[in-house]
């Protein structure tokens, strides 16, 4: 995939309206962004399709593999159960 489809992620994997194209552009928004999730999630956010369930989707992947800290302070304070998903990531790494 070329430089093209960094900047347009549903050229490579569609527009997200099926289960399928959503799960794949919000992998490729995480992958081709992993050194920096917020960008993965505006990159989802800005695709022309399903945009909620594609970003959805790429900020999962971002912090399943970042953690809390891969998001602005201010993020974390908005994020629902973030007591709970550090409870559990600190459980995973034990």
């Amino acid at each position: 995939m070329a430089d093209a489809g960094r900047d347009h992620a549903c050229l490579a994997a569609g527009e997200g309206w099926t289960a399928e194209e959503a799960l794949a552009t919000g992998l490729c928004c995480a992958i081709r962004h992993a050194d920096d999730p917020v960008q993965s999630l505006v990159r989802a956010a800005r695709t022309s399709g399903d945009s909620d369930s594609v970003a959805a989707l790429a900020g999962a992947f971002a912090g399943a593999a970042h953690g809390l800290a891969a998001w602005p302070a201010d993020w974390i304070a908005r994020i629902e159960y973030a007591d709970q998903l550090a409870a559990l990531s600190s459980t995973a790494t034990a």
